[in-house]
């Protein structure tokens, strides 16, 4: 009678522990799987992308709701307005994430990186972004224990210089622009963002030999209103190329309308990546017509890339930005193909394990992270395999669209000559 006794007892115990056991795995499935998104939503720049950026991961949450969720758990996006100007801005944005619970941080970019990923570092917690940023590789190197699941989606910034150069050698090879000279003026901001890319630049012209030189250099100040002395310096030096080291879409379109009174002749515009934010094409109001811009990280034209375009201005209409837009939804697209392999977000180091390990092709091209520097890897600066990287895309603004002219894989339309070069 006693052993019967006993043995019911165990029984009871038995499942007792068991409906905890079952009750709290139900629990944990029902709690979403949560991303930080960190989130410029109001300030003097950064805005625009900042919004592409989220836009994109919502985008990406939604469709894997949908369709299930990640390992039975949804996915919620906790967005926070981040003050990326300051450091204590960016500290306090990203310690509000990691408090409220975030399983990763997914982060278009911050103007000031070490903050933010030194407030990161710590917890150990997942963070990609797109910084396109040096610094970020610096800090990696310099301690890859510490930064070991801070990821940089796409390359540093020096990459514009090296393959702007690229860009002008192999367009002038083409056949498709004649160049009247081999000046190449340069006009500057004075972030670190800007200037590395000057300097990449000319170290890339006096690599060439010859076939380009640097006509001038001309620095400017952000804010800038007023191109004026910068047009009559472009006028000046009348450089066959002209490149503006500035990313601020509002500012180069006052840059295009006042340039299209006063153009240098045949001279090649190139706008460096700030064309790419959607108020650029609504500001400048066709007077970009003809000039060039770059991303090391934007949206194809292929047939991935068109259908998300497709998707996306479905769900945002109006003018769509070229970069952020598929960055944000590849961010989420990468974090959950980690996950799903790891079988928990909660190991944050066996997910950096996975997103490190990662071969990924996405809207923004093809992800696998560089061992050396915790980032991407460019074409076709760092392969010649067009699937082997992101392609660092140049588009040229063909009535008033942005249309990608190189690299040649990736071209929608040729380039075609401005209306001052005709």
């Amino acid at each position: 009678m006693f052993n019967l006794f006993r043995r019911k007892l165990l029984l009871a115990v038995a499942s007792t522990g068991l409906a905890c056991l079952t009750s709290m795995s139900a629990a944990l499935a029902a709690e979403p799987i949560v991303i930080g998104i960190p989130a410029a939503q109001s300030g003097p720049v950064g805005v625009a992308d900042h919004q592409d950026w989220t836009n994109g991961a919502t985008m990406a949450i939604e469709e894997i709701n949908a369709d299930g969720g990640v390992l039975g758990r949804q996915l919620e996006a906790k967005i926070i307005d981040l003050d990326m100007m300051t450091p204590e801005g960016n500290v306090a944005g990203i310690q509000a994430l990691i408090e409220g619970g975030a399983h990763a941080i997914a982060s278009a970019f911050t103007i000031i990186p070490q903050p933010a990923m030194d407030t990161a570092a710590p917890s150990g917690i997942p963070y990609v972004h797109g910084n396109t940023s040096s610094v970020n590789v610096d800090l990696y190197q310099s301690d890859k224990e510490k930064y070991r699941n801070i990821f940089q989606l796409d390359v540093p910034e020096v990459w514009y210089g090296t393959g702007f150069v690229r860009f002008l050698s192999d367009i002038k090879k083409s056949g498709a622009w004649e160049p009247k000279n081999n000046k190449v003026h340069i006009v500057q901001g004075q972030i670190s963002y800007t200037q590395l890319i000057s300097e990449a630049t000319q170290k890339e012209i006096a690599n060439t030999n010859g076939e380009w030189e640097v006509a001038e250099i001309t620095d400017i100040q952000f804010p800038v209103q007023d191109w004026s002395p910068v047009i009559r310096a472009l006028q000046e030096s009348d450089a066959a190329a002209i490149m503006i080291d500035h990313w601020v879409a509002a500012e180069l379109a006052a840059f295009a309308q006042q340039y299209a009174f006063d153009p240098v002749p045949g001279a090649m515009v190139y706008l460096q990546y700030g064309p790419s934010q959607p108020e650029f094409l609504d500001l400048a109001q066709g007077a970009g017509e003809g000039m060039v811009w770059g991303t090391v990280y934007g949206v194809y034209a292929d047939e991935q890339g068109s259908a998300f375009r497709e998707k996306y201005r479905e769900k945002f209409p109006g003018t769509m930005g070229m970069v952020y837009t598929g960055g944000g939804y590849d961010a989420v697209q990468i974090l959950a193909q980690a996950w799903e392999k790891v079988g928990d977000p909660a190991k944050f180091d066996e997910v950096g394990d996975a997103i490190r390990a990662m071969e990924y092709r996405g809207i923004n091209g093809f992800y696998k992270i560089d061992s050396e520097t915790n980032s991407g890897i460019s074409y076709p600066n760092m392969t010649d395999d067009p699937e082997a990287g992101q392609a660092h895309l140049f588009f040229q603004i063909q009535d008033n669209q942005h249309t990608i002219i190189a690299p040649e894989a990736f071209a929608e339309q040729p380039f075609v000559k401005a209306p001052w070069m005709k």
